[in-house]
């Protein structure tokens, strides 16, 4: 039965779920008002909404990563027939859940780690990897569970980058006495932090842009566009030949 909220109620609840990551306007209600980006991800998705199909009847979609729900929510509100959102942090979860709840959407959460995806034990139509890859501290091994387990078209990543934004045509191999490549502030590479970023210890490897695609490349993902400079909108390439994975 659907809940009936005033924006009082809102206001409170929200409150006590707090504090949001995900600034949400539930019955006119900011969840995030001061959120340090501002109206965000509203004002980070309408960069890259329309890169997306917006009709979504008929397809699946998983959130990994859903935080607040604000993908999630868009996702139906494009008439997805099911929405799962999956995150590891449970706090998150129920303010994902409150939000869809206010809103009268039907959505599924579920308390999981990308690492888990594959006893979902189902594919869908779109996958979306929003924010997480630098959080992790094996995010290949991310990438890879998501291609083999769980993507079945639509792949839409975003990731922090830092360093040279330049992407320079790179040789598919280099002598093993090649080492002025490597110097190239375009080459493909991962920054590790080995302490803290933005006062954020979860942050592990951060990418430069020529490495966000060529992870993406070699974990069997084709771009099919880069409608905003962290977001990388993606199909899933069947006709990719991968690498046998060392695990």
């Amino acid at each position: 039965m659907p809940h009936h909220y005033t924006p009082e109620q809102v206001a409170q609840r929200a409150q006590e779920l707090g504090p949001w990551f995900h600034n949400i306007s539930l019955l006119g209600v900011a969840t995030a008002p001061g959120h340090f980006l501002g109206d965000y991800p509203s004002s980070k998705w309408r960069n890259f909404e329309n890169a997306i199909p917006q009709d979504l009847r008929g397809m699946t979609v998983l959130d990994v990563g859903c935080n607040g729900g604000f993908y999630s929510i868009e996702m139906k509100r494009r008439g997805a027939d099911r929405v799962l959102g999956i995150d590891h942090d449970e706090g998150y979860l129920r303010q994902a859940q409150f939000a869809a709840e206010v809103l009268g959407l039907d959505i599924a959460f579920e308390q999981m780690s990308v690492y888990e995806v594959p006893r979902l034990n189902e594919r869908f139509d779109l996958v979306l990897f929003m924010g997480v890859f630098y959080h992790l501290r094996y995010p290949l091994l991310a990438l890879d569970i998501l291609r083999q387990h769980a993507v079945k078209d639509w792949f839409v990543f975003q990731s922090m980058l830092r360093g040279s934004r330049t992407v320079p045509a790179i040789a598919q191999d280099y002598p093993f006495s090649e080492k002025a490549v490597f110097d190239h502030p375009g080459f493909p590479k991962m920054h590790f932090v080995e302490h803290s970023y933005s006062n954020d210890w979860t942050n592990w490897w951060i990418p430069n842009r020529a490495c966000a695609e060529a992870v993406l490349r070699s974990a069997g993902f084709t771009i099919q566009s880069v409608p905003e400079q962290e977001v990388f909108v993606c199909r899933c390439d069947q006709a990719a030949t991968l690498h046998p994975l060392p695990y």
